[in-house]
């Protein structure tokens, strides 16, 4: 066998050694149905008047009424975001793609009763080596998951390698400039009382994102910090748009 032949195949396996490692199997001990039952609980009291005005924002702000492609909703959960999309759109197929596969029967259910069940799919998926070939989705959105991502920067290249040329990224915390401030007051105000306030702190999360897209030379992004501009001390949360050419 000649050398450069070797090399090669050195070269190939070690790829595929990683990528093994990478990929992640449905761990039913670690990602339980208590844990999805739980907040499926929370996604549709506490925190559903979050997830409209966010999916109307999204479908204003990147024109998807009429669009026609895929849409991913990484760390989707029980699928709140996802409906939500559906429901506003004509065109897309949208998949709420998470890590507990126990969310699926929530996810099905919530698209039935929102008569999208056509347009929404659910698959088991880990953030950091997702389950879709290069190239895939038009959009790819994410709402209070990526603090969770344990190795975010390869998350982001995952996400970023299943974008079509010309898709976008839209991945964050919080709340959507459009949600009124009496809801997100009444939103944070139940979270304080329940011990489930977000800690983290604003800038260095901005510091972080920008190390991020800087190691991965993605230069088309921007850094969203929503407010209210009748009171700006809310936290609105933090959002990272990005876009791949």
């Amino acid at each position: 066998m000649n050398k450069p032949m070797l090399i090669g195949i050195i070269i190939l396996s070690f790829t595929l050694s990683v990528v093994a490692q990478s990929l992640q199997f449905p761990s039913p001990e670690t990602y339980t149905k208590e844990n999805a039952d739980k907040f499926h609980k929370t996604a549709t009291n506490g925190l559903s008047p979050v997830y409209a005005p966010l999916a109307e924002w999204l479908v204003e702000k990147f024109q998807l009424k009429e669009k026609e492609g895929i849409g991913i909703d990484i760390g989707g959960g029980p699928g709140t975001l996802s409906v939500e999309l559906a429901r506003r759109t004509n065109r897309m197929f949208w998949i709420n793609a998470d890590i507990n596969t126990f969310y699926i029967p929530h996810v099905f259910q919530c698209a039935k009763d929102a008569d999208v069940a056509h347009r929404v799919g659910a698959v088991f998926a880990d953030a950091q080596a997702l389950p879709f070939r290069d190239h895939y989705a038009d959009l790819v959105v994410s709402r209070g998951s990526f603090q969770f991502w344990k190795d975010k920067q390869l998350a982001f290249s995952e996400i970023y390698r299943v974008l079509k040329s010309g898709g976008v990224a839209f991945i964050g915390r919080g709340f959507s400039e459009n949600l009124p401030i009496e809801v997100a007051n009444q939103v944070r105000s139940r979270q304080t009382k329940s011990g489930g306030m977000p800690k983290y702190d604003v800038n260095d999360t901005i510091k972080e994102l920008k190390i991020i897209m800087l190691a991965l030379s993605i230069n088309e992004y921007a850094i969203h910090r929503p407010k209210s501009p009748e009171n700006e001390n809310v936290n609105y949360g933090i959002w990272l748009e990005f876009h791949k050419k």
